[in-house]
């Protein structure tokens, strides 16, 4: 009986349209959460340029988004979950690829350079993804359409973030190349988390890494000199908001990479700068900025990339 319902909750979660439904929940928290953290910013009178205060920012929000992951596994299951030495050990490398090393080379390397060229080369983390399970890893074939697919996805995220203004080929080692350094990293942590979320749970793994994660950063922002002395209801309220984001989102995107290819679910991940930029433009009330034939065009690229990754699968 057990067995069955295993089976059943797999087949589930392989359909296309549910895969594709779950995904762009993710990617619409995820683009709900640039607005919340540059109001977070402004609310707790963080610098702009003080990344050392971002980064105790990013670990507070994502240890208390491992907390509160670990608190839903418990009630879910009915009794205080308390991850093992097992999950522990695959937690750590996840950790440090998706929290620790991404987020603090990102937080970083987008004080150093544009929002066009950060935008941009944070496109990229999908597209590396998908060439890591192909050409690294190897748990998957690069095919045609998947590469097709990633062409189009990342031309969509250009566009989306080409404002009309000149964009300079300069690039610096503490901006540019921390956020691609970032990707490289999130591209790691797609691959270790669709081969761990196979061997343990994908939401006490996700839970046990963001907490690890989130205190690794508190530790080095604070060295760093970062503090938070204007914290406000308003403020904790916004970074509750953030960690749940993290939580709901981070916890979903696992579960979807244990039951499926890297390459069906990263595709989706293109949806995420579109969301970013339109959820943004409304809440600064920059609506002209979203809503344009530009992102339009940006939106037609990456749905005809992720049906021409995911056709085979529909056709079937």
């Amino acid at each position: 009986m057990t067995q069955l319902k295993t089976s059943e909750k797999t087949n589930v979660l392989t359909k296309t349209w549910v895969v594709a439904a779950l995904a762009c929940v993710c990617c619409i928290l995820w683009g709900s959460a640039i607005p919340a953290i540059k109001t977070g910013y402004r609310i707790l009178s963080v610098d702009g340029a003080d990344t050392a205060s971002q980064i105790v920012f990013a670990g507070i929000r994502f240890s208390l988004a491992g907390i509160l992951v670990l608190v839903f596994a418990s009630i879910q299951e009915k009794r205080i979950i308390v991850p093992n030495k097992n999950v522990v050990k695959y937690a750590i490398p996840v950790c440090f690829a998706q929290t620790f090393v991404q987020y603090f080379f990102f937080y970083i390397g987008v004080a150093h350079t544009s929002g066009v060229k950060g935008g941009i080369i944070t496109g990229l983390g999908n597209f590396i993804a998908i060439l890591m399970a192909c050409l690294l890893v190897r748990n998957e074939k690069m095919t045609g359409p998947k590469l097709a697919g990633c062409i189009l996805g990342f031309a969509g995220v250009v566009i989306i973030n080409m404002t009309g203004g000149s964009m300079d080929m300069g690039m610096k080692l503490t901006g540019e190349g921390f956020i691609l350094i970032a990707q490289l990293s999130y591209g790691a942590s797609t691959i270790l988390i669709n081969i761990f979320s196979k061997k343990v749970s994908p939401v006490i793994l996700s839970g046990c890494q963001f907490f690890m994660g989130g205190i690794l950063l508190i530790i080095v922002g604070v060295l760093m000199g970062g503090h938070l002395d204007k914290m406000s209801f308003e403020g904790a309220v916004l970074i509750l908001y953030l960690a749940m984001v993290s939580a709901v989102a981070y916890t979903l995107w696992s579960v979807l990479l244990a039951y499926n290819e890297v390459s069906k679910v990263a595709i989706f991940g293109f949806v995420n700068p579109l969301c970013s930029v339109v959820l943004s433009a409304l809440v600064l009330g920059e609506v002209e900025q979203a809503f344009n034939i530009r992102s339009l065009i940006a939106l037609i690229l990456v749905c005809v990339g992720i049906y021409v990754v995911n056709r085979k699968n529909t056709q079937k």
